[in-house]
């Protein structure tokens, strides 16, 4: 039996997303661009796809771009986004908890004489909407926040981030990382108040290679790619046709099932947190209010911020994660340390919430997806307590 409980990694493409891909490859292969009949027919595909990406969403489909991925889309719109507001100023806002994608982007623009906030994360790696307050400056021209934490599920008020720009007067720009928050928590792009938000096809049962861009109408953003006129003229290239439709796909059938889905990963991950503690023989403590001085490695498991349905972070103090998982994968069990897209080294989203070494060394992170079940999560408390008992006698 496999157990894959690494979905906010990526996710396993569903059959109707994989069935259009192949249906687009093979058969409606033509370029959209093109004015003949199989050129029209991918055009079609291309606007339902488009439309079906917007309604889950809650936009209109003229805001919505397609990208390779969402670490295009973040750094299309920081990168594009701080050059078209420069005249404005050189602030920018963000946090010691983003993606490389963000914290890389920025890095570059820090290189370039932009000078960028990074604010503290709270207990459970979210961003307060008070901390980008007291960080607001005159010549602030951009905020760039996650909307949920990748390795803890803390969900950041971009709503209330967005209202609060507006109660200031500010003109800065407002974008989102919204990767793991898209099909994952409710929202609506018009009622969350962002300007840009990035989000990504294999987070959803699309396949990889694919995302898309929300830009607000009356935003303006030069292209990062120029060319053709693909995608309005905002960015050049021949459309990847079969992961824009599966894309398209993908978030259709996601949208419909949304809450139940949600509602599903809240319990499996409640389960999680419950069945934890019989690996442990100990206590689960969540760290909004342990003393961290109490820990005691070898019988307390901590469970790491929250909110999200689909991740629930771990320490497990006393064990090293790469051991644990190593572990776990002998037996055809698959979680993560952190995120994917850092290989090796500590997390820095845990280091940035001043976690203890030994809490860090220990972390996993559990996702879930549609597909999971609570035969999962079982499975996977069962293999930790074999692993509790196996490691405990070396």
């Amino acid at each position: 039996m496999e157990v894959y409980l690494d979905n906010a990694a990526t996710t396993r493409v569903c059959p109707e997303a994989a069935d259009i891909a192949y249906k687009v490859m093979t058969e409606c292969y033509g370029n959209p661009s093109s004015t003949h009949t199989k050129g029209r027919e991918a055009k079609t595909y291309l606007d339902t796809a488009r439309s079906q990406i917007a309604a889950a969403l809650g936009c209109s489909a003229a805001e919505v771009y397609f990208t390779s991925c969402g670490s295009e889309s973040d750094v299309w719109v920081i990168t594009k986004g701080a050059e078209s507001m420069s005249r404005r100023g050189k602030h920018i806002i963000s946090s010691a908890v983003e993606h490389d994608a963000v914290r890389k982007t920025l890095e570059d623009l820090g290189a370039r004489g932009f000078e960028v906030t990074y604010l503290a994360p709270e207990k459970d790696g979210a961003i307060s909407v008070e901390s980008v307050k007291n960080a607001l400056r005159e010549d602030t021209i951009l905020v760039t926040l996650m909307m949920v934490n990748n390795e803890t599920g803390g969900i950041t008020d971009i709503a209330g981030i967005a209202k609060m720009l507006k109660a200031e007067g500010s003109k800065a720009l407002l974008h989102t990382d919204a990767v793991q928050g898209f099909m994952k928590v409710p929202f609506s792009a018009k009622k969350l108040g962002a300007d840009m938000i990035s989000i990504s096809g294999h987070k959803i049962h699309a396949p990889k290679g694919i995302g898309a861009l929300y830009i607000k109408t009356g935003v303006k953003i030069k292209p990062l790619i120029r060319g053709g006129a693909q995608e309005s003229g905002m960015r050049a290239g021949t459309e990847a046709m079969p992961q824009i439709a599966a894309f398209g796909k993908a978030a259709e059938i996601a949208f419909a099932g949304m809450q139940d889905n949600c509602e599903k990963m809240a319990r499996l991950r409640a389960l999680g947190v419950e069945r934890v503690v019989f690996c442990r023989d100990g206590a689960v403590v969540c760290l909004h209010g342990i003393d961290l001085c109490e820990i005691r490695p070898g019988d307390t498991a901590l469970i790491i911020g929250g909110g999200a349905p689909h991740i629930l972070s771990v320490s497990l103090p006393g064990w090293r994660s790469e051991v644990l998982m190593n572990f776990l994968e002998a037996e055809s069990i698959y979680v993560s340390r952190s995120s994917a897209c850092k290989k090796g080294g500590r997390s820095h989203v845990l280091e940035a919430m001043h976690l203890p070494a030994q809490v860090i060394d220990g972390a996993i992170r559990i996702s879930f997806s549609r597909y999971s079940t609570e035969d999962d999560v079982l499975a996977l408390c069962s293999a930790l307590k074999r692993a509790h008992d196996t490691l405990a006698h070396r």
